[in-house]
C-alpha cells in the first residue's frame, strides 16, 4: 500500500464563473512549496446530564474550510494570486511581453476551484469557492522568496479520482516557472532608492466576511470583503533622520517593492500612501543600531487608491 509524500503532491487551480461550482476545464498547474487548505469539522460535546458519569455521543459542527498556501513569487503563476487578492486585471501589450496592472479597492473578488492531489493513495481533494484572504511576503538579505497566501474556501469534496489533473495524454496547462530571488529586489521611497533597508514585509489583507447563513450541509454562502488592510514592516539601520522625521511629521510616502528579472521579467508593488510610525531607537550593544517601522497605508487621494501591482511577463490573459 503507497504513502502519501508530499514530493509528489499536486495542485492545480481555475476560476469559477459560479461561486461554489468548479469548473468543467481551464485548470492551471500551480507550483506550491505547503499547503495547509483543507476542512474540518470539530465534535461538540453533549451537555446533557441525568446518563451517568459517562458522557453521552458528541454532535458535528459546522464544517470549516481554509488554510494557507506557499508559493514562489514568480514571473508568471504569481499573477493568479495577484488575480485572487485584487480582481481581473487591466492588460496592456499587442505582443509579448504583457504588463498586467492589478488595482486595490476592488468590491468583488473572483472565486477559485483548487485541487490538491496525493496519486499515490490516491486521494484529490477539491476546495470550491476559495477566496483570497490574504497575502504576504518578505523581503531579506538572502533565502528562497516566497509568499504565503490564505484563503477561505466554502468546502471540500473529496474522491479516488482527479477533476483537474484529467489524463496523463492531456494534463491541465503548466507554466514556466520563472522565480524572482531576493537579490532581485529593490525598495524605493517617493521614486529613490531606500537604503539601509535589513529587512522588509508586506501583508495585504481583503478582511473577509463570512457568510454563515443556516445550511443542511453546513458550508458558508460565501466570503464578501470589507475594508482592504495593507500593512508591514521595514527594518533599517540607522544612518539617517529621513524616516523619523517623516514620522514625527505624520506624512505620507510612496513606497515601492520591485523585482527584475535578467531576462525582463518583473513585478513591481507600489503602496502609494505610507505612513510612518514614531520607533524606538534603541541602542542595544556595540553593534550597528536598527530602527523597526511597522507601517500602514492608506488610499492615496490623486491616485484613488491604495495600491497597484504590476506584473509583467509573456501571458497574455490572466
Amino acid at each position: 500500500m503507497a504513502r502519501a509524500q508530499g514530493a509528489r503532491a499536486l495542485m492545480a487551480l481555475a476560476f469559477e464563473t459560479t461561486y461554489g461550482t468548479p469548473p468543467a476545464s481551464g485548470f492551471t498547474r500551480m507550483p506550491f512549496a505547503s499547503t495547509s487548505l483543507g476542512a474540518e469539522q470539530p465534535l461538540l460535546n453533549s451537555e446533557l446530564l441525568g446518563y451517568g458519569r459517562d458522557p453521552l455521543a458528541p454532535i458535528k459542527d459546522a464544517v470549516t474550510a481554509d488554510g494557507d498556501v506557499v508559493v514562489p513569487l514568480d514571473a508568471e503563476a504569481f499573477g493568479f494570486w495577484l488575480k485572487a487578492a485584487f480582481g481581473t486585471p487591466t492588460t496592456t501589450g499587442a505582443v509579448a511581453p504583457y504588463s498586467h496592472e492589478f488595482q486595490s479597492g476592488s468590491w468583488t473578488l473572483p472565486s477559485l476551484s483548487i485541487e490538491t492531489g496525493m496519486p499515490e493513495v490516491p486521494r484529490y481533494a477539491m476546495y470550491s469557492g476559495c477566496v483570497l484572504d490574504q497575502i504576504t511576503w518578505q523581503m531579506q538579505h538572502s533565502g528562497l522568496l516566497t509568499a504565503t497566501a490564505r484563503l477561505v474556501a466554502q468546502g471540500e469534496a473529496v474522491g479516488t479520482t482527479t477533476s483537474a489533473f484529467g489524463e496523463p495524454a492531456s494534463p491541465p496547462a503548466a507554466l514556466e516557472l520563472k522565480r524572482f530571488g531576493h537579490f532581485n529586489g529593490a525598495i524605493t521611497r517617493n521614486g529613490t532608492a531606500l537604503g539601509n533597508v535589513v529587512s522588509a514585509e508586506i501583508t495585504y489583507a481583503n478582511n473577509l466576511d463570512r457568510i454563515e447563513t443556516i445550511r443542511s450541509d453546513g458550508r458558508i454562502d460565501g466570503a464578501d470583503p470589507s475594508i482592504a488592510a495593507l500593512t508591514g514592516r521595514i527594518e533599517v539601520r540607522f544612518a539617517d533622520q529621513t524616516l523619523v522625521t517623516q514620522a514625527i511629521n505624520g506624512e505620507a510616502c510612496e513606497m515601492e517593492f520591485a523585482y527584475v528579472l535578467p531576462s525582463g521579467e518583473s513585478f513591481a508593488f507600489t503602496v502609494h500612501a505610507v505612513y510612518l510610525p514614531r520607533p524606538r531607537i534603541e541602542i542595544s550593544g556595540p553593534q550597528g543600531v536598527q530602527a523597526t517601522f511597522d507601517w500602514q497605508a492608506a488610499r492615496d487621494s490623486v491616485v484613488g487608491r491604495m495600491c497597484t501591482a504590476t506584473l509583467i511577463n509573456d501571458i497574455e490573459v490572466y
